[in-house]
């Protein structure tokens, strides 16, 4: 089922259909955390078929934990961006490895931190683009609540939206938010917030995939969590064994990555190309059986 500007659906509902005398769609794909070797296995070999699949315009993924399961680096940036996506999100772990900053500064890359980081620090929080010849911008924000403490999101982003009709904007921009956040209350506040001023909010951080895809009032599509592209028999991609043994004994240890079959957890979001709106939001959640090394075997659908 999808998710449609009409409300919430029955268990027939269907996405509003493009016609001759509709504006065509925009089609965006945003993809969960991608956890680790299993996860950047995953994107690459199923990625191209998905975007066939759905004939999708821009994807979005959130990188910040595809280099050995915390952080990004150089290497994994690009390797994502080889795969098929257009524009890299991150975290609280964007700073865990010592190229950060040149990534950072590869506008090809096209990666970015969150835009509320206090101070002036290096690259950029927003990416702005033409995408089939309409304006469209990626924010990247962190949340608060039982992280650490940055500038406030809902601020920056007023400044952001502010900023941008005294540059001459829409009243409506194209803007896709994705708030890297703990807390589902801090989420949701976001959603309502930014709900008739952005396109579409959509959660990253827990790896959790939230079965609450919708459009709110103001035609803003939303999600609490996409998930993650990582390993189904693990906790939140972690091996279980020595994650469990850090709940049960209290002593840190060193996280690992497990293996084995991979969840692909994403939203596609169908916009209003004319006026930025969401027209529809939908789940696309697939199972690849085969984890990192292996060929893909993929089974799933699309739902809300």
């Amino acid at each position: 089922m999808i998710a449609t500007s009409a409300g919430l659906p029955g268990p027939h509902a269907e996405a509003v259909p493009v016609s001759g005398t509709a504006p065509r769609s925009l089609r965006v794909l945003a993809v969960g955390d991608v956890i680790g070797s299993p996860g950047r296995a995953s994107l690459r070999r199923m990625l191209h078929g998905l975007r066939s699949e759905f004939d999708v315009d821009f994807v979005i993924a959130n990188g910040e934990n595809s280099a050995g399961g915390r952080g990004i680096t150089l290497r994994t940036a690009r390797e994502l961006r080889d795969c098929g996506v257009d524009v890299i999100t991150t975290g609280n772990h964007v700073w865990a490895h010592q190229d950060i900053e040149q990534a950072l500064a590869d506008d090809d890359l096209r990666l970015l931190r969150p835009l509320n980081y206090p101070g002036d620090p290096p690259g950029n929080g927003v990416w702005s683009g033409t995408v089939r010849g309409h304006e469209l911008s990626v924010v990247n924000l962190m949340g608060r609540v039982f992280m650490t403490q940055l500038d406030d999101p809902f601020r920056a982003m007023d400044a952001f939206l502010a900023t941008s009709r005294a540059a001459g904007g829409p009243a409506r921009p194209r803007v896709l938010v994705d708030f890297h956040a703990e807390a589902t209350s801090e989420k949701q506040a976001m959603g309502w917030y930014l709900a008739g001023r952005v396109s579409a909010v959509f959660g990253t951080h827990t790896h959790v995939p939230t079965a609450d895809a919708r459009v709110l009032p103001g035609e803003t599509g939303y999600v609490t969590d996409l998930g993650m592209v990582g390993p189904r028999d693990s906790i939140i991609g972690a091996a279980i064994e020595p994650t469990m043994r850090r709940f049960l004994t209290q002593r840190p240890g060193r996280g690992v990555v497990a293996d084995g079959p991979v969840q692909f957890n994403a939203v596609l979001i169908e916009l209003d190309a004319g006026a930025g709106t969401c027209r529809a939001i939908g789940r696309v959640d697939r199972f690849d059986m085969r984890g990192a090394s292996d060929e893909v075997r993929a089974q799933g659908e699309y739902h809300a």
